[in-house]
């Protein structure tokens, strides 16, 4: 029994530190985006902002999706890029 919960433990950290990855890369056809997730974790502290309610786990993103949240909260917090050529990097 406790090798069974010693095995769910790691599974669960694991699992974790892979959805929490330091940087994420998303392909595009004008260029990939890198995002930095450590520095946006350790900068806004609120997993809630990109994740919202709920555990946070990988955020399914299309382009549209990404630009709504991503490019419209660098333009509200009038912080991070927001022109095309500063986030796709070809």
């Amino acid at each position: 029994m406790k090798k069974i919960v010693a095995a769910l433990a790691l599974t669960l950290a694991f699992a974790v530190s892979a959805m929490a990855a330091d940087v994420v890369v998303f392909p595009a056809k004008n260029g990939n985006v890198t995002f930095q997730h450590k520095a946006h974790q350790e900068r806004l502290k609120d997993c809630k902002l990109c994740h919202g309610e709920g555990a946070p786990a990988k955020i399914a993103i299309d382009k549209d999706k990404a630009h709504a949240l991503c490019k419209g909260c660098h333009t509200e917090k009038k912080a991070g890029p927001t022109k095309c050529g500063e986030c796709h990097k070809k």
